[in-house]
């Protein structure tokens, strides 16, 4: 039986869906951490979710020894904003990379699938957090006006959820 749940790993793909780029964030062996935006290819039904890179990049170096990432995500018009923790590992799944392959891809990627430093990371989530503060803009207003003029925090400025896989 898995340890996750499948609606779980649907509340995640759903929330991140419209975002195109996650900031991928990783730590090096000076234990520095640094991100760069990466769009996020699928998330699949174990929870996995997969982004195409280059083995050339310089940060994937860094996976083997500190594999643990975070990507952000944040869609600001709809007042969403996501942090996934998880596992990353660097593959060559050329199969994988056959399933995943876009024409936007080919870009980053002019060789296609047979270019050699085609790469594949795949991030096992491990927990998300997501901060949903989709109410209306009006509803947001009057709780920010009603905290200013009673001098106590805002009562409900959206949802706070952490999922562990």
């Amino acid at each position: 039986m898995p340890l996750y749940s499948q609606d779980q790993i649907n509340t995640i793909a759903a929330k991140i869906k419209a975002v195109r780029f996650g900031m991928f964030t990783t730590m090096d062996n000076d234990n520095m951490l640094s991100s760069r935006p990466l769009t996020t290819q699928q998330i699949d039904n174990e929870g996995n979710m997969w982004f195409f890179t280059s083995d050339e990049a310089a940060f994937t170096h860094d996976l083997e020894d500190h594999p643990e990432v975070n990507v952000s995500f944040s869609n600001p018009d709809e007042n969403l904003y996501v942090s996934v923790t998880g596992q990353a590992y660097l593959l060559k799944d050329r199969a994988k990379a056959r399933e995943l392959w876009s024409p936007e891809v080919r870009a980053w990627f002019p060789g296609g699938l047979d270019d050699p430093h085609l790469a594949l990371i795949r991030v096992k989530i491990q927990t998300a957090e997501y901060w949903d503060a989709s109410t209306s803009k009006m509803q947001q207003l009057v709780q920010l006006a009603k905290a200013r003029i009673t001098g106590n925090a805002p009562v409900y400025m959206g949802k706070h959820t952490t999922i562990c896989l």
